[in-house]
């Protein structure tokens, strides 16, 4: 019997895949099979990871290399693709992880750069990089897009609220995807987690009364662990996820 989670020669660009979720994902699909391409803004944190995932995968099918990447220069995104093609190969799988939010409180009070660079690095970066690597896809016939968005961008925010913005603009994004190239076997899903242990939300768990208030209403009464959402991101990408497209998956603890 076939194996439908196995990714053994594919193809993985997973931005922001230093440390968090973005890095769960990258060592969950490289021990699928997968080559994945770690990359953040800083080469040295790449080269890092990457030797740690290849370490973990010595006896397997998947490895990993690093190219470094701003993502909110697109100059830089078209070199991630270009420099993935010389050393690799085609892109199978494209994961838009990477995300910001400089800043915490009232849309009132929000000053016009932080809202912009919110809804530039969040949604506009992610779609440039979609328009560089989609049509591969096409031209075979085969690829997947996985956009970590949020549950914040599915409920309201007093603090979060353009973060929230930006991360519901990312599930109309797959969605748009999914209608426009799923005539092409193009696939693109939204991952929308809740609250998971990273450093990019410690601000949120850190503190008992926000944790508290947080996984109250949840039906696990905890908050997630990043490997949790890198085991999603495996199984969309995989064949075992072949027949879904154009959805939001919510990993929030049942909240």
């Amino acid at each position: 019997m076939q194996n439908i989670f196995d990714l053994s020669g594919k193809v993985a660009v997973i931005t922001g895949s230093t440390k968090g979720i973005g890095k769960s994902i990258a060592e969950q699909m490289a021990l699928q099979g997968a080559t994945v391409v770690v990359s953040s803004r800083k080469a040295d944190a790449c080269e890092a990871v990457a030797a740690e995932i290849n370490t973990m995968v010595k006896d397997g099918p998947g490895s990993a290399v690093a190219i470094p990447c701003h993502i909110g220069d697109k100059d830089q995104l078209q070199q991630l693709v270009d420099q993935t093609h010389d050393r690799i190969g085609e892109i199978d799988i494209l994961v838009c992880n990477a995300a910001v939010n400089p800043f915490y409180g009232s849309m009132a009070d929000i000053p016009d750069a932080a809202f912009d660079k919110i809804l530039a690095t969040n949604v506009k970066s992610n779609h440039w990089l979609c328009q560089m690597v989609i049509p591969e896809m096409v031209a075979r016939k085969d690829g997947v897009v996985i956009i970590v968005s949020s549950v914040g961008g599915l409920h309201g925010s007093s603090v979060l609220g353009t973060y929230g913005i930006s991360k519901a603009a990312d599930m109309q994004l797959v969605r748009n995807i999914a209608s426009e190239y799923g005539p092409s076997n193009v696939r693109a899903n939204a991952i929308a987690p809740g609250l998971v242990r990273t450093d990019f939300a410690k601000a949120l768990w850190e503190n008992p009364e926000t944790l508290k208030a947080t996984t109250a209403n949840a039906s696990l009464r905890r908050i997630g662990e990043p490997e949790e959402i890198g085991g999603v991101a495996a199984f969309l990408a995989s064949k075992a996820g072949s027949f879904m497209t154009g959805q939001t998956i919510v990993v929030d603890g049942g909240r």
